[in-house]
């Protein structure tokens, strides 16, 4: 694959600084202006002020620079024309209108997550002491920033721009529901397309080390604001992930996930069996309740359409 990984996102927000300070207790530092990021990788989540909450830009790795020649030419295959630099390519996504940046780097490893003993059925890893999540007075910060899910008003066409422009791979679809799931790192989705009146971002995500640490993160944000949960705790049927989606301070839906499918052998992961009797409309295996509408399209899509109209997009 010539697309090795998602190094970042940027988000416009009315008010950056709010939403800066937001992760910053969630245990993201804010590692240069405009830019949080953590011990691993310095660069996760990039901040600027917008007058409507979307996604400025998205930044991808690759292996080489000969990669990046490649890419060029399947977008001017397609009718695109990116800009070109030493070690880079930018182009608009012509129907969502971020730009998406593909550079020549290396994503920094991540730390393993510490190891923990475990009481379970016929083992006994922890006896005579409580478990240490049991009794920490903080909630475990982000490791990194995973994935992002736009809402497109033409799905196969954004669909058309990332595979055969760009170079994701597919993962899974679920044709009834409209939906792409897209990779470009061992991630079973990096990016979810779906279908959407205009175009938006439906919710960012951030991996936890593990579903403790998804539970603690979560309900700290739901400390600081009750009704910031929309859906969670629960599973994934598609990609297997745990999951709890919360809002943030902007009005835009982020999701706490661990556990998620990777794919290291394309030929493998397309044998893999695909049950025929899931319904395409149930989203998870095991949830704790109902969603919020939020789930599935952002309450402000009239404010994100008239921002894109002002914007001239």
């Amino acid at each position: 694959m010539a697309l090795t990984d998602l190094l970042d996102i940027t988000l416009a927000v009315p008010d950056p600084a709010e939403l800066e300070a937001f992760w910053n207790r969630r245990g993201m530092a804010t590692t240069a202006p405009g830019q949080l990021g953590t011990a691993d990788r310095a660069s996760q989540i990039r901040l600027i002020e917008g007058d409507y909450r979307h996604v400025d830009a998205v930044r991808v790795a690759c292996s080489s620079q000969d990669d990046l020649v490649a890419i060029a030419g399947r977008l001017a295959a397609i009718g695109l024309s990116p800009e070109q630099g030493d070690g880079w390519l930018s182009i608009v996504d012509p129907v969502l209108s971020h730009t998406v940046r593909i550079e020549v780097a290396t994503a920094a490893p991540l730390t393993p997550a510490p190891a923990r003993s475990r009481n379970a059925p016929g083992i006994l890893d922890r006896p005579d002491r409580r478990s240490e999540v049991a009794v920490r007075s903080t909630a475990p910060s982000p490791r990194r920033f995973g994935h992002v899910v736009f809402g497109s008003p033409d799905p196969k066409r954004t669909v058309d721009f990332y595979v055969d422009g760009l170079g994701f791979r597919v993962s899974d679809t679920l044709p009834e529901a409209g939906a792409t799931f897209l990779r470009c790192s061992k991630d079973h989705h990096n990016l979810l397309v779906l279908p959407a009146p205009v175009a938006c971002m439906n919710h960012y995500a951030v991996e936890m080390d593990d579903v403790d640490a998804v539970g603690l993160a979560g309900t700290d944000t739901v400390g600081e604001r009750p009704d910031a949960s929309i859906y969670g705790i629960g599973r994934h049927v598609v990609g297997s992930n745990i999951f709890w989606y919360l809002l943030d301070p902007a009005g835009g839906m982020f999701e706490l996930f661990t556990d998620m499918d990777q794919i290291t052998d394309d030929d493998r992961w397309d044998a893999e069996e695909r049950r025929d009797d899931w319904d395409p409309f149930t989203i998870a295996t095991y949830e704790s309740g109902i969603s919020k509408m939020d789930f599935f399209l952002p309450v402000d899509i009239d404010a994100i359409a008239a921002g894109r109209e002002r914007a001239g997009l």
